[in-house]
């Protein structure tokens, strides 16, 4: 027999247990379709030791799924494999690409990835001023599969566990009863101190109380008060972070700079600015090409778009009631940055012999800097303005706007699903017929279509209002509550702040500069006159428009729902008071698009010829470029190409504001000059309009 030595038996035995533990993946990569962003990654594991863990890259697919699906085509994934016994492994995988719209869009998310790092860097969380991880201190209790339309009363019925009870995950806690005598007993999510919200025998929900309609989390009746603070995290086990991203804080301080820098002009100077809109002191001789009201109109529809009835919507769900109020001190506060930078458009305007008006950040970088023996500056701030801006009229300013009008129309006219291509071609006609005109024929559809969709909206939201009219104290307390209470249920003061700063910020694009080239081009020969008059745009577009949003929100309980598109949450919000509005909401979504693209063809158009030359044969290439843009829009699906021109939007601020911030001493002056001669009656007073 034969004999097999120790050394050899141990050996023998390690092999065996390694081998055990080696973990053998097989990877399954799928491309489903040539559409993007719908990539599946699948790993099957054998070896080691059962149950594994899945670690993915992409934050979206949760511990325990061995698949990823709706991935980028083009980029790299990784996932990391833990078994049982702690063993893992890492594999890196990327899903092919089959289609130009699929190349495009995995070369731009890295692109899109580097500006959001920049952009939504968070300077507080670097140096280690605080934690901005979102931690939880409680689970809450919420009644089993509520929605805030439903119709039923819900009532506690019985307590199953004392208050201040230490209960553990499963334990049964409490008995509600709903409807027709339908009891149901409530487990604990989570292990903890039970706190009562709800008495025993008390409502916890009635539909038909307007408290608990507009009441954040009204349907919450108990919480578990962990023992120590759990940070929340993505399903990937990613923590969760709640920052501050530096693109607001850059263009909130420096609407607060400008705000205390010109005195307040925000507020002492709004009746003059409604006089100037109103026509009282045009002066119809007086070097531009379009009244105030037209350059008002015509900048004004660059800003009140999508982002008005999709953004507040998210807004209003991810930062509850009080981001309300935020969204509504910095409109007010982007009132003053308006001011400057549309004083400056016009001070610094080129008006050639006929009669073309060359204006803006690109001017007054430039020149203005030049001025205070910065040339070199001023040279390199207006090239980078001027490269972002043809990126964002392309973009956001016009592929964006008629992706997204385009997909709310067809959710409405089914008539239109599958017809992107012709929905973009008689849309690029309609821009064309406009934008070919020039700024004189934007300016006049602007002066009409803006009063009409924003009259039809704001009436529409007024309606609803006064139809949930009884409301009005509980949504106003919400509000209140919302933006002061640290203990919001949206992560605290400073994620309410935040996230209503960053909607307003995003809206009225206030500091990023794009108005200040509409404006340029109103007949004036006092650049302060046009400032005062550009001071309104977020008071409309933001004080407005956006609280208007978030007030039919509000009104209607629709702020609770929570994963729905923005723009569907709104029309919801609408349709459950007037059943038809959603129609009108559509074809006014397609009206607040249309007068972004010809506002946007125009900021674009001035950045271009910059660029390229004055030229109108230059001007012609662009507007053709335009169009075709349209139609790209409309019919085919670009994401991150989409992504990171609205990104260059807000990039525009950066060079934008160090130019308003180096020449605020000299607008403040010329705004002195300005109100003297108002107060000595010096001005030009139009008559006709008095």
């Amino acid at each position: 027999m034969k004999r097999f030595s120790p050394l050899f038996l141990l050996f023998a035995f390690l092999s065996w247990g390694l081998g055990a533990q080696q973990l053998e993946m097989k990877e399954t990569i799928s491309n489903p379709s040539s559409n993007i962003n719908d990539g599946v990654l699948r790993v099957d594991v054998e070896g080691g030791v059962p149950p594994y863990s899945y670690k993915w890259s992409n934050q979206g697919t949760p511990l325990n799924s061995n698949q990823a699906t709706g991935l980028t085509e083009g980029i790299g994934y990784s996932v990391t494999v833990t078994d049982a016994a702690g063993n893992s492994e890492t594999l890196e995988m990327t899903i092919p690409t089959e289609s130009i719209t699929e190349v495009f869009n995995g070369t731009m998310t890295p692109a899109v990835n580097a500006l959001g790092s920049v952009l939504f860097w968070d300077p507080f969380a670097a140096v280690g001023i605080y934690d901005p991880k979102v931690y939880a201190e409680v689970k809450r209790v919420p009644i089993p599969d509520w929605t805030p339309d439903g119709s039923e009363r819900y009532v506690l019925k019985q307590w199953l566990k004392a208050e201040g009870a230490k209960v553990a995950k499963g334990d049964a806690i409490a008995i509600i009863s709903h409807g027709a005598g339908n009891d149901q007993t409530i487990l604990a999510e989570a292990g903890g101190t039970l706190r009562h919200l709800t008495a025993e025998g008390g409502v916890i929900y009635n539909p038909e109380n307007p408290e608990h309609v507009i009441e954040q989390g009204a349907h919450i009746f108990a919480e578990i008060a962990y023992d120590e603070p759990v940070v929340i995290t993505h399903p990937n086990g990613d923590p969760v972070s709640n920052g501050i991203p530096f693109i607001v804080i850059w263009l909130v301080l420096g609407a607060t700079f400008f705000t205390l820098r010109m005195g307040f002009i925000n507020i002492r100077g709004f009746r003059h600015s409604i006089a100037l809109a109103k026509g009282k002191y045009d002066d119809p001789n007086a070097p531009g090409q379009v009244t105030h009201f037209q350059a008002l109109a015509t900048a004004v529809s660059g800003t009140v778009g999508l982002g008005n009835i999709a953004g507040v919507a998210v807004a209003v769900s991810l930062g509850g009631a009080g981001a309300t109020f935020w969204m509504i001190v910095c409109g007010l506060l982007g009132m003053s940055s308006k001011f400057v930078e549309c004083t400056l458009g016009v001070k610094y305007r080129d008006i050639l012999e006929d009669g073309r008006v060359f204006g803006g950040p690109m001017n007054y970088l430039r020149y203005g800097l030049e001025k205070r023996n910065l040339k070199g500056l001023g040279k390199v701030l207006a090239g980078l303005f001027a490269v972002l801006a043809v990126g964002a009229s392309f973009g956001g300013g016009n592929m964006f706007q008629a992706n997204q009008s385009f997909e709310q129309l067809a959710g409405q006219f089914t008539v239109l699903q599958g017809n992107g291509f012709w929905f973009g071609v008689v849309t690029a006609i309609l821009v064309g017929v406009v934008i070919i005109g020039g700024i004189q024929s934007i300016a006049k559809v602007t002066g009409r279509v803006v009063p009409l969709m924003a009259s039809i909206y704001v009436v529409a939201a007024l309606a609803v209002i006064i139809m949930n009219i009884q409301n009005i104290g509980p949504a106003f307390s919400a509000i209140i509550d919302g933006a002061f209470n640290p203990s919001a249920l949206k992560g605290g003061i400073i994620g309410v702040l935040v996230i209503g700063f960053q909607r307003a910020a995003f809206s009225n694009e206030a500091g990023v500069g794009s108005a200040a080239i509409a404006h340029s081009t109103a007949k004036t020969n006092h650049p302060p006159s046009e400032g005062f008059v550009a001071l309104l745009e977020p008071f409309i577009d933001t004080v407005v428009v956006c609280t208007l949003t978030a007030l039919v929100l509000i009104f209607t309980g629709m702020h609770e729902v929570e994963g729905m598109a923005g723009a569907q949450l709104t029309s919801d919000a609408f349709g459950s008071q007037i059943s038809w509005f959603p129609y009108v909401l559509g074809i006014a979504v397609f009206l607040f698009a249309f007068s972004t693209m010809i506002s946007w063809s125009y900021y674009g158009m001035r950045a271009w010829t910059y660029l390229f030359g004055k030229s109108k044969r230059s001007e012609m290439v662009y507007k053709m470029l335009f169009l075709v843009f349209v139609v790209v829009g409309a019919s085919v699906s670009l994401g991150a190409v989409l992504d990171f021109s609205d990104m260059m939007i807000l990039a525009m601020s950066f060079p934008n504001i160090i130019g308003l911030y180096i020449m605020s001493g000299e607008v403040r002056k010329d705004l002195d000059q300005y109100l003297k001669k108002l107060k000595d009656n010096l001005l030009y007073r139009n008559s006709a309009a008095e």
